[in-house]
């Protein structure tokens, strides 16, 4: 099976939701003509990450962002599946959520929702102040096969994509939105770590990595972006500029997954010995 994946690197407006919607569909639409079948935006890129306290005015309920983004692809022409990155409001807690939705003529339909399991609060970041944790990785089915959802932080603990990796996920959707630190070289050391932790997924694994980063400023600090698509033996197939907004796409095939984990059985191996692993925790 083959299907084409996009990253949509993305600058939303800090706080400006009803703007952020318009323009995540607008590259919905335009993902839907040019053949896209999986369109990956950015950690919150319905709101901006850094809102603090403003978090709370700006969470939306699933029901709300699906909501709205039908409303507005009320023109849509074909199948387009997207992962979304937002604030949820869920049963009085907010988290840093992701959505699987399905979207097609007439039709919406969620098929997962993901909460960052691991919420940074040191440095520039104070997430646990303002979000609840969610429980860890879940993994899905789609009609493209199975698939995870990672959210920034929850990538750098390599626990993370190993539960997903043995629970069966083939394709890794990461959602980042990470500020440029470490400038030591011409690559900031933020986004050289990304690059090596994603290569180490896929080729540990043999999954797919579909990572889109957030770009723009906020309150002085400049996402990154470099968003990229990485192939199941580990190398980078497409990456995005930094600093400035894209859209990347490349097709996905299933059978470089079976090749891939033929040519180095490392998930296999630890799929045979999971249960010993955790017992012997």
């Amino acid at each position: 099976m083959r299907f084409t994946a996009g990253c949509a690197q993305f600058a939303p407006m800090k706080g400006a939701v009803s703007i952020n919607l318009d323009r995540i569909a607008d590259a919905l639409l335009t993902g839907c003509q040019d053949g896209v079948d999986v369109l990956v935006f950015p950690e919150t890129s319905v709101t901006g990450y850094f809102l603090e306290g403003g978090v709370l005015e700006c969470s939306l309920t699933i029901e709300e962002l699906t909501r709205e983004l039908h409303t507005r692809l009320a023109d849509i022409r074909r199948p387009i599946d997207g992962v979304v990155g937002f604030y949820e409001r869920h049963n009085e807690m907010l988290y840093n959520s992701a959505a699987y939705i399905e979207f097609s003529p007439g039709q919406v339909n969620v098929l997962a929702t993901y909460r960052k399991t691991f919420l940074p609060s040191y440095g520039v970041f104070d997430e646990s102040r303002f979000l609840s944790e969610g429980t860890g990785p879940h993994v899905f089915e789609t009609r493209f096969g199975t698939a995870t959802m990672l959210i920034c932080e929850d990538v750098w603990h390599s626990i993370m994509p190993t539960i997903a990796a043995v629970k069966g996920a083939e394709t890794f959707y990461v959602l980042s939105a990470s500020p440029s630190r470490n400038f030591g070289s011409d690559v900031p050391g933020n986004l050289e770590r990304y690059q090596r932790m994603l290569r180490t997924v896929s080729e540990e694994h043999g999954v797919y990595c579909v990572h889109a980063m957030l770009v723009g400023f906020e309150g002085g600090k400049g996402f990154v972006g470099g968003s990229s698509i990485l192939g199941p033996d580990g190398n980078t197939v497409i990456r995005a500029e930094m600093f400035e907004e894209a859209l990347i796409v490349d097709e996905l095939d299933s059978d470089q997954l079976a090749l891939a984990r033929a040519n180095s059985p490392l998930l296999s191996d630890l799929q045979s010995r999971w249960s010993a692993l955790i017992e012997s925790l």
